[in-house]
């Protein structure tokens, strides 16, 4: 949430979905489906979407009289198509499981800040910062134990720069769909993986205890942590093993085999872990017009000694690929019998984890106003130092990831990358 000490809180406010839509007036509920309770204590997602103005149009009084109520008109319209978003999470007396809930009161928290720090112009670059000076510009979500937000917004002027844009989203509830009958759940897992996320983070209270709360057992992000943007723009294959070199598995591979070397060397196991979309692999496929959570991660893992020397980008081209061609129809058939398994990692363990995806074009959003998106940041993946992979915001169809290590690591990490992540030769 934002601080005196960096930013000026101007207003704290809540944005109602446009009443011109009939369906805004009626209050409803939604079940949550066993997708949703996967990710059921697992902490926001907190993005960052950057814009940079002309001195002209990023004076205070412009800001505040054109840009903002266009952004306050365009979230009101878009919340009219996405009215769980508006609503909160719900555990009412007497229910097994939480509820979205929605009724005609509801809306979106919306805090608009003014930055005491000049230091925008590193903050959209790529150039290393510390993953800290981000923390004042993304909202926290209100929370208790038997009622959560689901969204937060926060809109942060930097005068004569330009502007971000903050979000904060349950990752248990994504623009649902209102069919929840679709998502098929035979073996039980929505309770099985709630009671799981209840038993791992008790807080000291008995198991199973309800509560909306995020935990607080995730780590705390040190102040020797440092966030880093590499492009990757060119890639020399020579795919004599047939593997799927889709530019995914190229850049995930390369990616991981740089972090290992980072970490150095050690008898550790190395885990390779990121979403896999659900919806045409379930059995029936869910319609691709369904915009609820429909993801679960996936993951294999090896010894660290596999990705070292010459060969070891061949390596995790191999094993990436052969990830991505075992995933197939039916992906979450006998997940019941691996949820004693569920967010537990032995000691030791590098977990290399993937947030976000080339193919979500994250530089193609549309927040209402005419600028276009300068940089787009995932705040959250600081906290298991998670990989960050969009496409490139350049257009050269190339990809950006985003990392966030400590700096000797970070300093490590792109020695190893050799500046320009050019990926070499599979032979």
């Amino acid at each position: 949430m934002a601080t005196s000490e960096t930013v000026k809180i101007h207003e704290i406010t809540r944005v109602m979905p446009s009443s011109d839509s009939p369906q805004s007036i009626n209050k409803f509920s939604l079940p949550l489906t066993f997708f949703d309770t996967y990710w059921f204590k697992f902490p926001p997602a907190l993005a960052l979407y950057w814009y940079q103005l002309t001195d002209s149009n990023s004076t205070p009084s412009y800001f505040n009289s054109q840009i903002l109520p266009t952004l306050k008109q365009s979230l009101s319209l878009a919340l009219t198509y996405y009215l769980p978003l508006a609503g909160y999470l719900k555990w009412p007396l007497g229910s097994s499981k939480p509820i979205v809930s929605y009724t005609p009161n509801d809306g979106v928290t919306l805090t608009v800040t003014e930055s005491n720090v000049a230091n925008f112009d590193t903050l959209i670059s790529n150039e290393m910062n510390q993953a800290t000076d981000l923390h004042p510009l993304v909202p926290h979500l209100i929370l208790s134990d038997d009622k959560a937000e689901i969204l937060a917004l926060q809109i942060t002027l930097f005068p004569h720069q330009g502007f971000c844009i903050g979000t904060s989203a349950r990752h248990s509830v994504l623009t649902p769909s209102f069919d929840r009958s679709i998502i098929k759940d035979p073996t039980g897992l929505d309770m099985l993986f709630l009671n799981k996320w209840l038993a791992i983070f008790d807080e000291g209270q008995e198991p199973n205890t309800r509560s909306l709360k995020i935990p607080h057992q995730f780590p705390l992000v040190s102040q020797e942590m440092v966030r880093a943007r590499e492009a990757l723009s060119k890639l020399v294959i020579t795919n004599e093993k047939k593997f799927l070199l889709s530019i995914f598995v190229l850049t995930l591979a390369y990616t991981a085999t740089c972090l290992v070397k980072t970490k150095g060397e050690g008898d550790r196991v190395v885990v390779i872990d990121f979403g896999v979309d659900c919806r045409s692999r379930l059995d029936p496929p869910v319609p691709l017009t369904y915009f609820g959570n429909c993801v679960m991660n996936y993951s294999s893992s090896a010894e660290a000694r596999n990705f070292m020397g010459g060969n070891g980008f061949g390596f995790a081209v191999e094993m990436v690929s052969d990830m991505v061609q075992k995933i197939k129809k039916g992906v979450v058939e006998g997940a019941e019998k691996d949820v004693s398994n569920f967010y537990t990692l032995k000691p030791g363990t590098q977990l290399i984890i993937v947030a976000g995806s080339p193919k979500l074009n994250v530089y193609e959003a549309d927040f209402g106003v005419m600028s276009k998106i300068k940089k787009v940041e995932m705040v959250s993946i600081e906290r298991d130092e998670a990989v960050f992979m969009a496409e490139s915001r350049d257009g050269s169809g190339g990809v950006e990831i985003v990392l966030a290590l400590k700096k000797h690591e970070m300093e490590k990490f792109t020695a190893f990358c050799g500046g320009q992540m050019t990926v070499p030769v599979v032979r």
